[in-house]
This record gives structure tokens, C-alpha cells and sequence, in this order.
């Protein structure tokens, strides 16, 4: 009965940038943070970004830290990831999903996933 669903991803050259948009419906459910997460072919889904609700914090893997922004609007229940200057290996399927707590890293719920391509 949770919803997540993910859009803005495309095609775009080196340098170029995205807006990705992560959009929460259905039931109320619990949600402590954020996260985006990313996975491209035959490599292991990787840690993008998280945001925290609760004050806005905010925390990137080094490989986007500078380029990527994470933010989040409570009253549209929709989070976002800007990507600036993006690379050929920033190429990927992005993924949101709710963490529920701050006591525990997991994840219940996650989208379909969104393609981003940068070619060079």
C-alpha cells in the first residue's frame, strides 16, 4: 500500500545535469530519512546520499560529494537528488527508499528505479 516512485532520469552528455524526483504516496507509513541509491550494470547497488527529515542533514558517498545535492519537501512527500557535473560512470539506474529509523541502516521500502545515462 506504499508508493514510491521515481522520475527525471534521461540522457545527457558529460558536464550536463539531472533533477531526479522521488515521490512517497498510499498509506502513512514511518520515515526517518531518505535514501538514494544506484546500480549500473554488473556492478553491486551502491550508497548515493541520504536526507534526515529532522533538521535536513544530509550525507553523500565520496563519488557524488560536491557534484550531487539531496532535499526533500515534506508537504509534497517528495524527495529529490540534483546532479551536476555528471560523468560517464555516473551512469545507472537511481533507486529512492524510505528509511524508517535512525537506529538501523535498512530500507523498507524502494522504487522502480529511474535510468540515467551520461554519455561521453
Amino acid at each position: 500500500q506504499v508508493q514510491l516512485v521515481e522520475s527525471g532520469g534521461g540522457l545527457v552528455q558529460a558536464g550536463g545535469s539531472l533533477r531526479l524526483s522521488c515521490v512517497a504516496s498510499g498509506r502513512t507509513f514511518s520515515s526517518a530519512a531518505m535514501s538514494w541509491f544506484r546500480q549500473a550494470p554488473g556492478k553491486e547497488r551502491e550508497f548515493v546520499a541520504t536526507f534526515r527529515w529532522s533538521g535536513g542533514r544530509a550525507i553523500y558517498a565520496d563519488s557524488v560529494k560536491g557534484r550531487f545535492t539531496i532535499s526533500g519537501d515534506n508537504a509534497k512527500n517528495t524527495v529529490y537528488l540534483q546532479m551536476n557535473s555528471l560523468k560517464p560512470e555516473d551512469t545507472a539506474v537511481y533507486y529512492c527508499a524510505n528509511r524508517p529509523t535512525l537506529t538501523q541502516v535498512s530500507h523498507d521500502y524502494w522504487g522502480q528505479g529511474t535510468q540515467v545515462t551520461v554519455s561521453s
